[in-house]
């Protein structure tokens, strides 16, 4: 059954093969169906890659061949919620790991410009704890790339 609501992205020309990495690394995640074109269009041929339909995580996405006219930014990006640092590291380390880059605060984009937020369920806690544990956790994510467990929940018991 088709979902009534899919989140589009689209790439360059690479739709199959990021489908097929966020496949391998995510859980409940994978690819469900391949278009081809049907003929000729901007950015190209008839029987190239158009579409693909794929799940990251139970979210269903639709890849879009659309060419090189659109890049990725951060105004979106998906929320990964991590429960230890091994499952953080993990996700981290293939994005990563996988031509990406890193950014600030658990933030780091896959090689084909995607953002993703890596982020430990004990730092979602601290922020909607309120108060002065908030403010420590907050506090202590800044300085931070990839999310250090250890020292968030050092920070939260102040």
């Amino acid at each position: 059954m088709q979902p009534k609501n899919t989140i589009c992205i689209w790439y360059d020309k690479d739709a199959l093969e990021a489908a097929q990495f966020y496949a391998a690394t995510f859980p409940d995640s994978k690819v469900t169906a391949v278009h081809k074109a049907p003929s000729d269009y901007p950015s190209g041929k008839e029987g190239d890659v158009l579409t693909v339909e794929f799940t990251v995580v139970g979210i269903p996405c639709l890849g879009l061949n659309g060419g090189p006219a659109f890049k990725q930014c951060e105004a979106f990006s998906f929320q990964i919620a991590t429960d230890t640092q091994e499952e953080t590291d993990r996700y981290w380390n293939a994005i990563v790991g996988n031509g990406g880059a890193e950014s600030a605060c658990g933030w780091c984009k896959d090689r084909w410009g995607l953002s993703w937020q890596i982020t430990p369920r004990t730092l979602m806690d601290a922020l909607a704890a309120g108060g002065a544990e908030a403010k420590r956790a907050f506090e202590a994510m800044m300085n931070m790339g990839k999310i250090d467990i250890a020292t968030i929940d050092a920070a939260r018991r102040g």
